[in-house]
């Protein structure tokens, strides 16, 4: 279940400073004229300093799933499967037996092995097994969590501030990433459900 912000992570607009004033007002080339244009121009862009300031501030500890959903190194595919299913997620991470986290396990994984070609949506698996009245599944009896998960994990902690989550994922083009404690321990999993809820929070007063 994503838990929602706070009401003091922005449920309003962000306040704008100065700070995000004269950072808007940089960007802007050649002389300024206080049109109405112009104004809404510069608030605009002092905007999205603010928003980005306070993304900034906002950590994962505080957007982060904490009943989080993981299987071991040695969990079956077939437990992992029926746990994904009724979780409702589409990927899990794995942890070795200090409670470490080696790996992820997702659908795509599954659907990379389940098919003879680059599939990324199990619609994609059903028409390919429709088209050719046959699955190519290998069999994931007897197969382990540890011969199925994409490893190294991408992982972030508690202190990773929001807009470097969202740069990462768009980087790594990744959905989720498990969160790390102090210690190395998994805490919790950010997911890219828990970013779009922040900022439609963030965006209810965006001009």
């Amino acid at each position: 279940m994503v838990k929602k912000p706070t009401a003091d992570q922005g449920k309003t607009a962000p306040e704008i400073s100065d700070d995000d004033i004269y950072a808007a007002m940089k960007e802007i080339s050649g002389y300024l004229d206080i049109t109405p244009g112009d104004f809404k121009e510069v608030y605009v862009l002092a905007f999205r300093h603010a928003q980005e300031r306070l993304l900034r501030r906002v950590t994962a500890r505080e957007i982060m799933t904490r009943e989080v959903a993981w299987v071991k190194v040695d969990t079956p595919l077939k437990e992992v499967a029926e746990l994904m299913a009724q979780r409702g997620v589409s990927g899990v991470p794995v942890v070795n037996g200090a409670g470490q986290v080696v790996g992820v396990i997702s659908e795509k994984d599954f659907l990379r092995r389940m098919s003879s070609k680059d599939l990324t949506s199990f619609m994609g698996l059903v028409a390919e097994c429709l088209r050719d009245k046959a699955c190519k599944a290998p069999a994931f009896r007897g197969r382990r969590a540890d011969e199925l998960m994409s490893s190294p994990a991408v992982t972030v902690t508690e202190e990773t501030p929001v807009i470097e989550i969202m740069k990462l994922f768009k980087e790594r083009s990744i959905n989720r990433a498990p969160v790390l404690d102090a210690q190395g321990r998994l805490s919790g999993i950010v997911s890219r459900g828990d970013l779009l809820g922040l900022a439609s929070c963030q965006a209810g007063g965006a001009p």
